[in-house]
């Protein structure tokens, strides 16, 4: 670091690099096995990464602002995911109480955010450079504006990059006053469905509680599982339909991984008191498992609804019923086999993505 940097903003990045570094070495294994299945599909999605940003130009203001938000909130998603990794509880409740200056601490947030914005600004820059070096008919009167409005897109993310950082740190508010429970808090009511209830007690509720995100990352990928998946079905515009169908299975198969895999997490943790406990547990964890699968088939069912309102004619065709059956097969196997390795997991996560573009890329020929 200069010698001129702050000691506060040196620890603030040496912090992070070094969360970085763990994040990294954590993911090695896994990403050898993407990079060496999907390494085209990759690159492909590095050149699409500055296409918004020259697209937004052909549109009306409101549209393009409109694409250019949601690139912004794209970029800073690695800021959402990995702010707990940055920055976990302990620190920053320990960050919290240095007497710092409001300036110095927005310094520091801004210096973190830019540390995972240059990856991304390079991925941009990259991008940019081969749209510019093809350049297109449609790409040459709007090269200059396009540019711009990517920086201006980069910018943004690194904006709200920074906020994220800041709201992390930001001081918890008070408890909420309560009133004192009733009798009739303490008395006991017998579920209709115990499992269910033991369920909802240990799995679902505590997704939800506190500093946990599980219960707003399952929610906002099986949005993107569906959103991915009707834009598929119904063909959208300008958008090749083997990407489609890649970003469909892709957000079909990591919904049921991140919900299989935060279930499994949870279950290690209740498993010392589980086993204390005067009953068999059998039946919550398998029911815990079993509703992991339900964002997939939810998926499923409404893509065949769907299927049917548009072209009934589709589902009588035999790469339908492939895909479907081949859908079911993966994430049952995604659920089920649970003494596989991290590396085997992975490795059986990737084939079930590619085995599934493959085959839905055959859907509309």
């Amino acid at each position: 670091m200069p010698s001129s940097t702050h000691p506060y903003i040196a620890l603030r990045l040496r912090l992070s690099h070094h969360a970085l570094l763990q994040f990294a070495a954590s993911m090695a294994s896994s990403m050898e096995i993407v990079v060496f299945l999907a390494g085209p599909v990759l690159l492909a999605l590095l050149s699409m990464i500055a296409l918004p940003g020259f697209l937004a130009m052909t549109l009306p203001w409101p549209a393009a602002l409109g694409v250019l938000c949601a690139q912004a909130l794209l970029t800073c998603l690695p800021a959402w995911l990995l702010r707990k990794r940055l920055l976990p509880a302990a620190v920053a409740a320990w960050l919290r109480q240095l007497p710092l200056p409001p300036r110095l601490r927005w310094q520091a947030d801004m210096a973190v955010a830019g540390l995972l914005m240059l990856p991304l600004g390079i991925a941009y820059f990259v991008s940019a450079s081969v749209w510019l070096l093809q350049s297109p008919p449609w790409l040459r009167p709007i090269a200059a504006p396009g540019i711009a409005a990517t920086v201006t897109a980069w910018l943004l993310a690194w904006l709200l990059s920074s906020c994220i950082m800041a709201l992390r740190l930001r001081t918890p508010r008070p408890a909420q006053k309560t009133r004192a429970p009733t009798l009739a808090a303490y008395a006991y009511h017998r579920p209709r469905w115990p499992a269910v209830f033991l369920w909802r007690q240990l799995f679902w509720l505590p997704f939800w509680r506190n500093d946990n995100v599980i219960g707003i990352q399952q929610s906002v990928l099986l949005a993107g599982a569906l959103a991915s998946m009707l834009a598929w079905l119904l063909r959208v515009p300008l958008v090749p339909a083997p990407l489609l169908a890649l970003l469909a299975s892709a957000s079909l198969i990591i919904v049921t991984d991140r919900g299989d895999k935060a279930v499994r997490e949870q279950i290690t943790v209740l498993r010392p008191s589980l086993d204390a406990w005067p009953l068999a547990s059998a039946t919550v964890l398998r029911l815990a498992c079993t509703a992991s699968l339900l964002p997939a088939f939810a998926v499923l069912l409404s893509a065949a609804i769907l299927l049917f309102c548009i072209n009934p004619a589709a589902l009588q065709q035999r790469v339908t019923s492939v895909y479907a059956i081949t859908a079911c097969v993966a994430v049952l196997a995604i659920v089920g086999l649970t003494r596989l390795t991290a590396r085997t997991r992975v490795a059986l996560v990737a084939l079930s993505i590619l085995a599934l573009s493959a085959i839905g890329s055959e859907l509309w020929n």
